[in-house]
């Protein structure tokens, strides 16, 4: 009996129907069309010092972003099939019952997931792998620059040039619903913490970002950011806060995962412009928005060396890797009070202010003088809003082996006095411990 032909559409760092460049050219064909997502093993597995390089924060909130996809494909009369094996094991199963004509995919670029696309190609032959940009604010065929080798080493060229000679591009609607015939249905589950060897948790109350993952959710608070509360008024005002979900839009962990794209959060931001108010808060939006596209771009210049001792400057510190200074730092139990807090914060909820980031990062590679690819990795592991290009990329700028050409190094006390002044934050998390 002949085999049934479909294209697949294989989810990773872009769980969203809409604005979805792979799915919306996925669905140009007449052939039927089925979803993978796959719970790699590789990601859940062990990393270091005990860490797993996914844990349970970041882990939960993709498990929620996954079935949310799921059921935003079935109103589209597509299947998604969820897979607990790697995509190679994965992409044996289904050619066990179907004939696969092509696979439509995001481009991704560092070298972990490259290396996954090119065992897939090389172990099927006759299937055609088509990956298309999905994750940037500046697409890459747009940037005023011939190739990559030229991306500009300080963001503010690199800003003022994209802003100057680029117009985003417009968002890519939501298809049409396929032919109820082409539906597929798997009864695979969406797996619990458990499944993946990792831990159940209740989230803490105190958390920054409640969030649950997903297409669905993303949109919501987007709604409730700019139009139930027309908070992005006061963004840039309140951005560097510390305590709370609304001192800053919490997209982060939504375009880490891509439920929402940063083309959809920039045009909603011209909307508002538009209907309520421009200001330096509208602007300043996107002016992050441009930012993590920047880090973007380092990596495709820049490769392998992100993740490299010296980083893209090629420096040559004398870094030390003392497991007792990882222990005391990770767990809150350092001499800084504003850096144990916010560490704290980290490993009770997945997720840490931007301002905290900062600190604690110059505090680890700085003051500490420890190998900073190791705080990357503690954040890679713990973040739910992990995006590995501005993970690494932030890493190295506040290392001094980066893009600030400046190598700056935090004096968290008086950070702490800036931004927590009342010390409101401190107690929060240090508790009962006194600072």
């Amino acid at each position: 009996m002949q085999k049934k032909q479909v294209n697949i559409i294989w989810f990773r760092n872009d769980l969203r129907i809409k604005d979805n460049p792979a799915m919306a050219e996925g669905l140009k064909s007449d052939i039927p069309v089925i979803g993978l997502y796959c719970f790699e093993p590789r990601l859940y597995d062990n990393y270091f010092y005990g860490v797993k390089k996914t844990e349970s924060f970041r882990a939960q909130f993709i498990i929620e972003a996954v079935e949310d996809l799921k059921s935003n494909l079935e109103t589209l009369n597509i299947g998604l099939k969820i897979s607990l094996e790697s995509p190679t094991e994965a992409f044996k199963s289904i050619v066990d019952e179907f004939e696969i004509k092509s696979v439509f995919y995001q481009k991704e670029w560092t070298s972990e997931e490259v290396k996954v696309e090119n065992e897939l190609k090389q172990t099927f032959t006759e299937i055609k792998f088509k990956s298309y940009f999905g994750q940037f604010l500046f697409h890459p065929e747009d940037i005023p620059f011939d190739d990559y080798s030229i991306i500009p080493q300080v963001f503010t060229n690199f800003r003022k040039q994209c802003q100057k000679n680029i117009q985003v591009r417009k968002c890519i609607e939501q298809p049409e619903p396929q032919i109820r015939e082409n539906f597929v249905n798997f009864d695979d589950y969406t797996p619990s913490l458990s499944d993946l060897d990792l831990s159940e948790f209740k989230k803490d109350v105190r958390s920054a970002f409640p969030f649950q993952g997903g297409e669905t959710a993303a949109w919501q608070r987007l709604n409730y950011y700019f139009w139930e509360t027309e908070k992005l008024k006061y963004y840039k005002k309140t951005r560097n806060g510390l305590l709370g979900k609304d001192y800053s839009s919490k997209f982060s962990g939504w375009l880490a995962h891509g439920c929402i794209s940063p083309k959809q959060i920039y045009w909603q931001v011209k909307q508002f412009e538009k209907q309520v108010k421009k200001n330096q808060d509208t602007y300043w939006l996107i002016f992050e928005l441009i930012w993590r596209d920047y880090f973007k771009y380092v990596s495709l210049k820049y490769g392998n060396a992100i993740f490299k001792i010296g980083g893209i400057l090629q420096k040559d510190y004398d870094w030390h890797r003392n497991k007792a200074a990882f222990k005391a730092w990770s767990e809150g139990k350092t001499k800084d009070d504003f850096v144990n807090a916010n560490m704290i914060e980290l490993k009770q909820t997945g997720f840490m202010s931007n301002r905290g980031r900062q600190n604690v990062a110059s505090y680890w590679s700085k003051t500490l003088k420890q190998d900073w690819r190791i705080g990357a990795a503690y954040f890679e592991a713990l973040l739910i809003d992990y995006d590995v290009h501005s993970n690494w990329g932030n890493w190295m700028y506040n290392s001094g082996v980066g893009n600030d050409p400046r190598d700056r190094k935090f004096n968290t006390q008086l950070q702490a006095k800036r931004y927590d002044s009342s010390g409101q934050y401190r107690r929060t998390w240090l508790q009962d411990k006194l600072f």
